[in-house]
């Protein structure tokens, strides 16, 4: 039944009054961590010279050891960020100059700046239109004999199609990273993501489901690879001679460390990582059941045999199908107090740095150092998907996370179906 109700933008009264709130999962547990990281007198338990205070103090090997114990793995490699576990997991590979790594244009830039950091250059392949990750397609077809190793991006809380991108890199002889920041404890296919790469990076910064302020972590079951991360963590190069290393490469290293405070919290709240997913999921849920019979505005895809723990939760949007711009649309939610947003984020190759090709100093390197750099390509319409979705088609929101409510879900849906039914109403406006 078509809803007569005046918009918002109109003049009308806003459906929703309430302001989104983030989550804020912080309770006396944390506080409890902290104080005794205080009581200890130990905030950082971290020294650049071999021996055991090299690994870290008592909070960073305890999240160390249950982030194994939980994903089963043999390795982990507490930092102070997840851009520091991108640059350790990819200095692990040893990649340098003339070296190039493929990876998504819609994420973070960090995601590519750390090959910048490396002296290696990114290739950027096209997104696939239900999981929103690279595309296992683009990714082969971008392969060169430069070409060593692939960042997949599990975006907004989804698997990218990792068991594809996995037999590529295993067919190419390359490694396989997985920025897993945004998906905590989802599944592919029966794997949990961050495990089936050569390593997965996770993320705690500040609006990340759990969260310590910044931080992060890298898992592996690669020892090799664990050990050059942790030494690109803890100033390798003062290092080397206690650990035996012959092996120089990318073996100097930075203060990436985690303090024992951040510690102290990511692991309380790494306990509450299954409950805080599941609130999200719920939430979502009544998101999806709602979007259903609304024609034009299509809920998350969740594949055969995955989990979605919903970072973000992330729409597509089919103007023919609504008969309105995704953006006017947009505009009249935001008016009726409903959190949205049209697109997420530039196309990471669109920006000054890779337009200028000026990373490293002034002279253009890393790309001068790349055999192919004429032939490199940052021009617009490189990923025709991801800049389509980014221009017109995707539409991302938060409000799928506790002190919402399902019937703050609800009202979002109604919220939706308002504005589709003032449709002309909207149109005339901005005729």
């Amino acid at each position: 039944m078509r809803n007569a109700e005046t918009l918002a933008l109109l003049g009308g009264k806003p459906i929703n009054d309430k302001p989104f709130q983030f989550n804020n999962a912080i309770g006396e547990e944390e506080r409890r961590a902290v104080l005794g990281v205080l009581d200890r007198g130990e905030l950082s338990g971290f020294i650049a010279s071999p021996g055991e205070p090299f690994w870290g103090g008592e909070a960073v090997r305890e999240l160390q050891r249950m982030f194994c114990e939980h994903y089963g793995v043999k390795h982990a490699v507490a930092v102070n960020s997840a851009t520091s576990g991108l640059l350790c997991a990819l200095s692990a590979t040893g990649i340098g100059p003339g070296d190039e790594v493929i990876t998504s244009p819609y994420t973070m830039s960090a995601t590519s700046t750390v090959a910048l950091m490396l002296g290696a250059v990114p290739v950027f392949a096209d997104i696939e239109t239900d999981t929103f990750g690279i595309d296992p397609a683009s990714v082969e077809a971008n392969i060169t004999p430069h070409t060593k190793a692939i960042i997949a991006v599990n975006i907004f809380g989804h698997a990218a199609r990792l068991n594809q991108l996995r037999a590529i890199a295993d067919r190419h002889g390359l490694f396989l990273i997985e920025d897993n920041a945004q998906a905590p404890d989802a599944v592919h296919q029966g794997r949990l993501t961050g495990t089936i790469g050569d390593l997965g990076v996770f993320s705690f910064n500040r609006h990340k489901v759990m969260q310590c302020g910044e931080g992060g972590v890298v898992v592996t079951n690669n020892d090799k690879l664990f050990e050059k991360a942790a030494l690109m963590r803890n100033h390798g190069e003062a290092v080397l001679e206690g650990f035996g290393i012959d092996d120089l490469v990318n073996a100097i290293g930075l203060n990436l460390r985690m303090t024992e405070l951040e510690a102290a919290v990511a692991i309380e709240q790494f306990k509450k990582l299954p409950r805080l997913n599941a609130e999200r999921q719920a939430l979502a849920q009544r998101l999806n059941e709602g979007l259903a019979s609304i024609d034009g505005v299509i809920a998350p895809h969740v594949g055969e045999g995955d989990r979605h723990v919903y970072y973000m939760y992330a729409m597509k949007y089919d103007a023919a199908r609504t008969g309105l711009p995704r953006d006017l649309f947009v505009k009249a939610m935001l008016a009726e107090g409903l959190f949205i947003r049209g697109g997420y984020l530039k196309p990471t190759y669109l920006y000054p740095t890779y337009q200028k090709r000026i990373a490293i100093g002034n002279k253009g390197f890393p790309f001068t150092a790349n055999p192919r750099n004429q032939n490199l390509s940052y021009e617009q319409g490189l990923c025709p998907v991801c800049e389509r979705f980014e221009n017109r088609e995707l539409m991302i929101t938060a409000v799928m996370q506790p002190p919402q409510t399902l019937e703050d879900m609800d009202r979002y849906v109604a919220g939706i179906r308002k504005v589709l039914a003032n449709r002309d109403a909207l149109l005339k406006m901005a005729a």
